[in-house]
């Protein structure tokens, strides 16, 4: 094996750790160059084999894991600042905390891979990289209720692997990058260049698929829909003397679409007030939308008494169907997976006291149930997704259905201003398109609005911060997809026995190595 004198520096091993980290984070929106997230597998998966110890591989796969995530998800200190009465080191302190933790998980993937796999790169980079990070991976969805950003196959929405998500789903993308970024690597360490050949040959394979529709187009029951894209500041939005006027903005844009669409989908929270409060506008408002026969989905707090004080739940409403609106009304969503510390104070007893120091305005709501009836709206069944959780893929095939027509995600990105974070958001929505065949409608408050197609293509769009109302004619699909009746099951099982086909292999290996060394043993 022929290794390049220049990695056998330590500083330099460094500097390609981060350098090729920090290149991870082009890979995803607003930037698209997905071939980054293969230049970035292959410089952590060539920096850890170079005479690495499991120590040294564990110290590389940090720097790696910093500088993907400080550079990729740094748009969360934007609400930290703006939101927060903290100090501005100690700002700058929680985001290095939040992602000198996320860099953990690759340092885990660097460490296991070195210490299960010593001695043979072929069965290292290419049978057991993917298989451990598909474990590292979830292990980041899923600890402390999980922060799945940043997970490679996203980045692939526009590029030759895109057709394998509605078969396996989008950590199957990762598995394939992986294993591409293996034969990468492997090729230019033992200068084997027919791996590389096979590397190029494994990225365009899944091409055609991309070509492949497993849904069928409904034009018959196509309908319009609006979207209304408010542009509420959030500094002003929950101030109670602003409640008026955002109602007004909100009402100045849906008004004129009454007989253009069937549909009008306000944002996360639009209502910026509690529903019990607000019932008679919504009564008022929903006899208005059944004269005119529009709907509306709105986002809005539900604070319901209980025995021992409240629960406030982030929720969806419908409004202007045949049944007059009443509170409780059955045809709602309420979201489940609540973000740390923005909405729901994880350990709470704890760390309680730390919540004080933001300025959250919803910090204490209630977790809906994890499966949920779908939307009836006009006449259509709605997936429903709030903010956040449209990045669980698994969370979504779970609440969909055979016969839903449309996804439905509303979200509020004005927490992140001017950064990539919307962008990042709304490329992973566009993934949920993508693997489950339906059309996805986002509405936000401040960008990104769309309707994306069943193949994860924007069919329209709004600019981000820009008080606008889009109006599209959107066709439900029907028909399952692969990975709809499967899930990540077919994938985790090829990936078990495709690690402990390499355990093996490498096993044997060490045996042929020690017996061509001692041949008299």
């Amino acid at each position: 094996m022929v290794i390049p004198s220049v990695f056998s520096q330590q500083w330099l091993r460094t500097l390609l750790a981060l350098l090729t980290g920090t290149c991870g984070t082009l890979a995803f929106s607003p930037y698209d160059f997905w071939p980054a997230a293969i230049i970035s597998l292959v410089g952590l998966l060539m920096v850890i084999t170079f005479h690495c110890s499991s120590r040294e591989a564990a110290w590389l796969g940090f720097l790696w894991g910093f500088s993907l995530f400080g550079t990729g998800i740094n748009w969360i200190y934007v609400s930290i600042v703006k939101f927060s009465d903290l100090p501005h080191l100690v700002n700058i302190g929680l985001i290095a905390l939040l992602v000198t933790y996320l860099a953990l998980y690759p340092m885990l993937f660097s460490t296991i891979l070195v210490k299960l796999w010593p001695h043979s790169n072929l069965c290292r980079l290419v049978l057991g990289a993917p298989t451990v990070w598909l474990i590292t991976d979830f292990l980041r969805g899923w600890v402390f209720t999980g922060f799945p950003w940043l997970e490679f196959g996203y980045s692939q929405i526009d590029g030759p692997l895109k057709g394998i998500a509605p078969i396996f789903g989008v950590q199957a993308i990762t598995f394939v990058l992986v294993i591409v970024s293996g034969l990468t690597a492997t090729a230019m360490i033992e200068q084997k260049w027919y791996l590389a050949l096979s590397a190029l040959a494994l990225l365009l394979f899944p091409w055609p698929l991309s070509f492949l529709h497993w849904y069928q187009l409904q034009p018959e029951r196509a309908l319009n829909v609006a979207l209304v894209q408010g542009n509420i500041p959030q500094l002003i939005k929950w101030q109670p003397r602003q409640l008026e006027l955002i109602l007004n903005i909100y009402l100045q844009r849906t008004l004129p679409t009454f007989g253009k669409a069937q549909i009008v989908i306000w944002p996360e929270t639009a209502i910026p007030d509690d529903e019990i409060s607000q019932n008679v506008f919504l009564t008022q408002f929903d006899k208005q939308l059944r004269a005119q026969h529009t709907r509306l989905i709105s986002g809005i707090i539900d604070i319901r008494p209980t025995s021992h004080h409240y629960d406030a739940y982030n929720s969806i409403l419908v409004l202007g169907e045949e049944t007059p609106y009443f509170y409780p009304s059955k045809n709602r969503y309420q979201k489940y997976h609540l973000v740390p510390f923005g909405e729901t104070i994880p350990l709470e007893n704890l760390l309680r006291p730390l919540s004080s120091l933001f300025n959250l305005p919803m910090s204490s709501l209630s977790h809906g149930e994890y499966l949920q009836p779908q939307l009836q709206v006009a006449g259509m069944k709605l997936t429903a997704a709030v903010c956040y959780e449209i990045i669980l893929g698994m969370q979504v095939r779970d609440n969909f259905h055979p016969n839903t027509d449309f996804l439905l995600t509303l979200s509020n990105d004005a927490w992140f201003g001017d950064s990539i974070g919307p962008w990042q958001h709304f490329q992973m929505a566009r993934m949920r398109a993508l693997e489950l065949g339906r059309p996805l409608l986002r509405s936000t408050n401040n960008g990104i609005t769309a309707v994306i197609n069943a193949n994860g293509i924007p069919q329209a769009q709004l600019p981000q911060f820009t008080r606008d109302v889009l109006i599209a004619r959107v066709s439900p699909t029907k028909g399952i997809t692969p990975y709809t009746r499967a899930g990540y099951w077919p994938l985790w099982i090829f990936g078990t026995l495709l690690g402990l086909t390499a355990l093996v292999i490498d096993k044997r290996y060490l045996t042929s190595s020690t017996r061509s060394m001692y041949p008299n043993k």
